[in-house]
């Protein structure tokens, strides 16, 4: 029924003449276009939950499964495709119970433990410190590790530094010695606790200062191995616990003992109560869904608005350090797990998350999506030997152009979609220029209705070079086991440069990325 209506309506306008495409005029801001958005705002993030760590990375040396001394290859492959720069690990929630030593030494001797909040199962500890840093050095990717300060101690979290990162003899060196790896890693990013104002000890902000600060003076930078330490920072809206928290470092000069603070930002398109599901959705709930990851924009803001107050010189960056789309778990699956499909919705709100992030890359230094497999909106998703990319996966391969490329800021004025009472902006942009020269532009076009006519002015030395486009028949379209992939990237040829202008049509619910050289 959802497809007639749109048949018919595009009979009716044509009838009446009325055009399906506006015209967006779209203006590039070149002589501003010195920050750099950094690799990191295509970071991910991997718990210990449900079937994201084990079944998803990892299935064991012994497992039928092929695999690099454990770790599944054709998810290696997949991510080393999609170009991750950084994960964020154990947790989550997760990773205020977990303690470090307990996965460490022979897998035989590394002691179970109850993942209490997710699913209450047991957990054998055979994926840990070394397995994870071992999957990163496979992926060229950059280890980022969550504290335990819910439930752990300063000397176990400082003595985790020291186990990876000291290179001078020491009880922790000497144990990581004997488990196998005498050099250092180097692991530069660290979150000292997760949420703390929730899972992670039910803190109040004044709490949870007075304990960052102790923690951050016994994370110690080794020779030639600073640390970049990440705090707690709100989650969804709330905007006070920043200012409560920046305004303790600033009275109290403590603004030297961070680096940044992280946001979490879900978007719940049925509220939490009942969130709504991944695949049977209305055009009410795309638009609805739309409209809440558009509000992350508004947050981010605000809080850029309590860092300046309180560090004028801008010495804090924002880790966005959780996001991403939070539905209900497909039924049958266990509870718990978070296990949920991937539509073209969830890859239109990956694109408008990364096309923000990149246009806020002068405070947005990094962005891990909640989750790498399995749970959430997830990259991949599994099921024993099988492998599905999803969705969102697509976008970040499309848009891994962009990193560590330099920010073109964008302007424009884009027409409305509405739908049923609600109403956004129906073209949402990003656009950068790397080092070869080569302009990159992302866009998405929410609207599942009406195509636009976009025009950007570019100038006459450079020219339309490549395309690529991501859409599906329906809206609701996911990629499954066993079929074949219903939303894929494929090239897009219909663009042109003409006087200096790129000129192209993007099409109704649709993500883009043109280049040009």
């Amino acid at each position: 029924m959802k497809n007639l209506r749109l048949v018919l309506l595009s009979v009716l306008f044509t009838l009446i003449g009325i055009s399906l495409n506006a015209q967006v005029k779209i203006s590039l801001d070149n002589k501003h276009s010195s920050q750099k958005i950094s690799k990191h705002i295509y970071g991910h993030f991997s718990e210990h939950l449900g079937n994201c760590i084990y079944g998803g990375i990892w299935v064991g040396e012994d497992s039928p499964i092929p695999n690099i001394n454990g770790i599944r290859s054709d998810v290696a492959d997949a991510l080393i495709e999609v170009g991750m720069p950084s994960l964020r690990w154990p947790g989550g929630c997760f990773a205020d119970e977990y303690h470090w030593k307990d996965g460490i030494g022979p897998k035989s001797e590394r002691p179970p433990m109850i993942n209490t909040h997710w699913g209450m199962v047991s957990e054998d500890n055979s994926f840990g410190t070394h397995e994870f840093l071992e999957l990163c050095e496979l992926l060229d990717c950059e280890p980022i590790f969550a504290g335990n300060m819910g439930s752990g101690t300063v000397r176990e979290m400082s003595e985790w530094v020291e186990y990876v990162n000291a290179d001078i003899k020491s009880p922790m060196t000497l144990l990581r010695e004997k488990n196998g790896h005498p050099d250092p890693w180097y692991v530069k990013y660290w979150n000292i606790g997760n949420e703390s104002w929730g899972c992670g000890g039910n803190m109040s902000a004044e709490d949870y200062f007075n304990n960052m600060v102790r923690y951050s003076t016994f994370l110690r930078s080794y020779p030639d191995k600073s640390l970049y330490k990440i705090i707690v920072g709100p989650g969804g809206s709330d905007p006070g616990w920043t200012e409560k928290l920046l305004k303790l470092a600033s009275e109290n000069r403590k603004m030297n003992m961070f680096n940044a603070i992280s946001m979490h930002y879900y978007t719940v398109p049925g509220g939490w109560a009942k969130k709504g599901s991944a695949t049977d959705f209305s055009e009410k709930e795309w638009i609805v869904t739309i409209h809440k990851a558009l509000g992350i924009e508004d947050e981010i803001e605000k809080n850029i608005e309590i860092f300046k107050k309180y560090s004028p010189r801008q010495k804090i960056d924002i880790a966005v350090d959780e996001w991403g789309c939070w539905h209900d778990q497909e039924p049958g699956s266990k509870n718990g797990f978070l296990y949920q499909q991937n539509t073209l919705r969830d890859a239109m709100v990956a694109a408008l998350s990364l096309n923000i992030f990149n246009n806020h890359c002068d405070w947005i230094k990094m962005a891990n999506i909640a989750q790498t497999i399995n749970v959430l909106q997830a990259m991949i998703l599994t099921n024993d030997e099988e492998i599905v990319k999803t969705p969102t996966y697509y976008v970040f391969k499309m848009y891994k152009l962009h990193q560590d490329a330099i920010l073109i800021p964008t302007e424009f004025e884009s027409p409305e979609y509405k739908f049923e009472g609600e109403s956004v902006p129906a073209i949402n942009i990003s656009a950068s220029k790397n080092e070869k020269g080569e302009v990159h532009f992302t866009l998405a076009n929410f609207d599942p209705l009406n195509s636009h006519q976009i025009e950007i002015p570019v100038g006459d030395d450079l020219n339309f070079s490549y395309g690529e486009i991501l859409t599906a028949e329906n809206m609701n379209d996911f990629n499954d086991f066993g079929e074949n992939e219903k939303v894929i990237t494929k090239e897009f040829k219909k663009a042109s440069v003409n006087k200096g202008t790129l000129l192209f049509e993007i099409p109704a619910k649709s993500i883009l990325m043109l280049e040009v050289k």
